[in-house]
């Protein structure tokens, strides 16, 4: 089931998606011009809490459902969980008509300090800058963060540069991540009244 909105000044943007592989069933909605609700539930504790973080902070409604081979590891439920996300945002965006474009933000968290910087662009590309003292954080890998970013990313369709300038508690540093993206990405969506509905780039699309 695929759902999408007409355009960037369209009200509500939404999409829904599906997607259903042999190691994972997950269904995703999202709402651009929400309120930050949530309902996430992947099977993996600290993931749904880092989604949350993105719904929260970027007022975004994001409702996400994954069943995954957790009995193998964690990888294919968050990269799979990662790349539904991004696909239901690229949707909801459609063509970009009329949004800002680019976000950025820095986050602080106590004595973490993150960066992320993003362009919704068209041409998906991650910088990764982010290194764990800890190979988990609860019961999820630390090395699955890059893999769920990455993910969202490739399907969002947008550039994105994530950097931890410093910090010491690798909770605060993944969280940090996701409030940063959480705040760019909402910047970055925002329909810009001075646009008028035209496309920020002048190619004339994105």
């Amino acid at each position: 089931m695929q759902q999408r909105s007409k355009s960037a000044a369209s009200a509500p943007r939404t999409a829904s998606v599906d997607r259903h592989t042999k190691e994972t069933n997950i269904s995703a909605s999202v709402n651009l011009d929400g309120t930050g609700a949530y309902d996430v539930a992947t099977g993996v504790g600290f993931l749904d809490h880092m989604l949350e973080q993105l719904a929260r902070h970027g007022l975004f409604d994001i409702t996400l459902k994954a069943d995954g081979d957790l009995h193998i590891d964690q990888h294919h439920t968050t990269e799979d969980s990662g790349i539904v996300l991004g696909q239901a945002f690229a949707r909801a965006l459609g063509d970009k008509a009329g949004i800002t474009r680019y976000g950025s933000c820095y986050l602080p968290m106590d004595e973490t300090l993150t960066r992320v910087a993003l362009d919704v662009s068209g041409r998906p590309f991650l910088v990764w800058k982010v290194d764990f003292s800890r190979s988990k954080i609860g019961e999820m890998d630390t090395e699955l963060f890059r893999e769920w970013f990455q993910a969202f990313a490739q399907n969002a369709g947008i550039t994105l540069h994530v950097e931890n300038l410093y910090g010491e508690n690798n909770h605060h540093v993944a969280e940090t991540c996701y409030k940063a993206l959480a705040r760019a990405l909402r910047q970055a969506v925002a329909v810009d009244a001075r646009q008028s509905g035209r496309v920020p780039s002048t190619k004339g699309q994105l």
